[in-house]
């Protein structure tokens, strides 16, 4: 990457991190400030799961320490940081860690011991690391909590739509029940269904003749005739789903991409 980014400042956005504010406001306030790099701290109460900054009684960070056994500190390091080209110099420096890995952690304290400037961000508002599948779904209730109700797609036949539901351009929903807080995402199709509270359908995706809440599809995937209800799970791109003979209570899904089950 260094080829392509050396020449600009630009932020690192760790995939599992999710703020509330976005970041926006605080690529402005790098931009405005005289500063090699800013990071962005939250306090936690298990800050030894997390990399650690220890600030100064001015407010300048001191060091940064990757999953401390015993932490000095309860600032975590939010997964988001903003740099100019000096980075490329610090990991370039650094040696892997106890753990045999290269860490970032590692590499802004490479900048603090030389006298670079980093910059200190704490966060305001919910911060949500979704590294596990409960966290993922923990933030998809955080998000759908802030929806209003927004109808723009074809309600057809016996379709109740309950609380704050929003259904995106395209998508049609028939013959169904579906209870907010939820999204039917552009272009999807709901037939014969319920979806409960705190679920997300993605794009293009085709609901019929099931049941599911508090969950998540990822779009264009499939569930189609499958009794018991689908709940708690976390469900990816171009998924099928589909019942074969006998059906269990309930199923829990965690399915990647392109995945095919088929249900006996």
């Amino acid at each position: 990457a260094e080829s392509f980014l050396r020449d600009c400042p630009f932020v690192m956005y760790l995939g599992d991190n999710l703020l509330q504010h976005g970041i926006t406001p605080l690529v402005q306030e790098y931009r405005s400030l005289d500063c090699n790099s800013e990071i962005l701290l939250t306090k936690v109460p298990n800050p030894s799961q997390f990399g650690v900054a220890e600030l100064s009684s001015e407010g300048r960070v001191v060091k940064l320490t990757e999953k401390p056994a015993q932490p000095k500190s309860d600032l975590a390091l939010v997964g988001v940081y903003m740099f100019d080209e000096n980075i490329f110099d610090a990991a370039k420096a650094i040696k892997p860690s106890k753990r045999g890995e290269l860490e970032i952690t590692d590499a802004i304290q490479w900048l603090l011991d030389h006298k670079f400037t980093v910059h200190p961000h704490i966060v305001n508002g919910w911060w949500k690391d979704t590294g596990k599948i409960e966290d993922m779904l923990e933030a998809n209730r955080t998000v759908l909590d802030t929806f209003d109700r927004i109808v723009r797609g074809k309600i057809e036949g016996t379709t109740s739509i309950e609380g704050k539901v929003v259904v995106e351009d395209g998508a049609q929903i028939v013959d169904s029940v579906v209870r907010g807080p939820s999204i039917i995402g552009a272009g999807a199709r709901v037939t014969h269904a319920y979806v409960g509270p705190y679920t997300s359908i993605g794009n293009g995706c085709v609901l019929e003749n099931c049941e599911i809440e508090n969950s998540i599809v990822l779009e264009n995937s499939m569930i189609s005739s499958v009794e018991g209800r689908i709940e708690a799970s976390l469900i990816g791109k171009n998924v099928k789903i589909t019942r074969t003979h006998r059906k269990p209570a309930a199923y829990r899904f965690m399915l990647g991409d392109n995945s095919e089950v088929g249900i006996t």
